[in-house]
């Protein structure tokens, strides 16, 4: 468990990193804003969640605690499952464990404070804990998303450069790719965040969405935050259409390559390492494409929070049925570990 070590320590540097920032931040936006008579200093924020069907409160807190449950399950199940199985120690199942890794640390930033919503009616959140919320929800999310587009590539070298595959995905690059991915995410999420902490928040202090995103703290600001939405929505356009163009590349060749190969046989199991990943790609872009590619955050604020729904507990919930249920090395592996239970019982 040496390489999810290293990452933990990588992700709780980045955000102490950031906390440290955000306090610096804070006592800076008191010092201004006190010396400014008509705003209000602000201490903290609060969550609406989804004020319209909070008479259900208690139901959708246990629907979404088991939905949250069964997706941090389904991903250590990979992990643990691709970590201990022989067969499965290939470079797309290292990257498959990373994804399910960063999947559980990136649900975990948003779904226990929407449970509290949910239990709690309307819940407040520290200033400097929700600008930390919003840094680590993008940056882990931006992490995936370049996690994403290497695991096309790993794909298009499987399956067009086989001769070449096992030397160019070795180990070191294997690691080095995904610490290009996280410190892509860092750099790329820290300056707009830092940017929005700086801006001068007054009047309501109340979130339209049951999480600390960017377009309603953009919306909730007093001063001029054109350079920061516009450099927002350049860094944005950015992530997805980089990741999209590299995989649209990737699988172009696939199925050039696929469609060249003489067996059925082999054309079925080629698409079948692929389906999965795309599958996966369409609900992520879908529902980052709807939430953040668009100039002006403060539009359309109410339907980003039924999107965002989608992104953080539907998709995490999907992603291990989707790689389990199409794959049928896991679907070995799962088979032989059941097994090796049984027979210790």
């Amino acid at each position: 468990m040496t390489l999810f070590y290293m990452f933990h320590k990588v992700l709780n540097s980045s955000v102490m990193i950031f906390y440290k920032i955000a306090q610096r931040v804070e006592e800076m936006e008191k010092s201004v804003i006190g010396d400014t008579r008509n705003w209000t200093e602000v201490q903290e924020f609060t969550l609406e969640g989804f004020p319209a069907v909070q008479n259900l409160g208690k139901v959708l807190f246990l629907v979404h605690l088991l939905a949250y449950l069964a997706s941090i399950m389904g991903n250590t199940l990979i992990i643990t499952i691709t970590w201990t199985d022989h067969r499965l120690q290939t470079p797309m199942y290292f990257f498959l464990r990373s994804f399910s890794f960063f999947e559980c640390c990136f649900v975990t930033t948003v779904i226990p404070k929407l449970l509290a919503i949910f239990l709690s009616g309307r819940q407040s959140i520290s200033f400097v804990a929700c600008f930390t919320q919003a840094f680590v929800f993008l940056f882990l999310g931006t992490t995936v998303f370049f996690l994403m587009a290497v695991l096309s590539l790993d794909r298009y070298l499987a399956i067009c450069k086989p001769l070449y595959y096992s030397t160019i995905m070795n180990p070191r690059m294997c690691f080095l790719l995904v610490t290009a991915c996280l410190s892509l995410g860092f750099v790329l999420m820290v300056v707009p965040i830092i940017m929005l902490s700086q801006s001068s928040f007054c009047g309501s202090h109340v979130i339209p969405h049951f999480f600390c995103d960017f377009g309603p703290l953009i919306h909730l600001s007093c001063s001029d935050t054109r350079s920061t939405e516009m450099l927002a929505f350049i860094l944005a356009l950015f992530i997805l259409l980089t990741s999209l163009i590299i995989t649209i590349i990737a699988y172009s060749n696939i199925v050039v390559t696929v469609v060249r190969l003489p067996s059925a046989k082999e054309r079925q199991k080629a698409f079948s390492t692929c389906s999965s990943h795309l599958i996966v790609l369409s609900l992520m872009y879908g529902s980052c494409v709807f939430i953040y590619v668009k100039p002006k955050q403060t539009n359309r604020l109410d339907s980003n929070r039924e999107a965002a729904l989608v992104n953080t507990v539907v998709t995490p919930l999907l992603n291990p049925v989707i790689y389990t249920l199409r794959n049928k090395q896991v679907h070995q592996a799962l088979r032989d570990a059941l097994s090796r239970v049984r027979l210790q019982k």
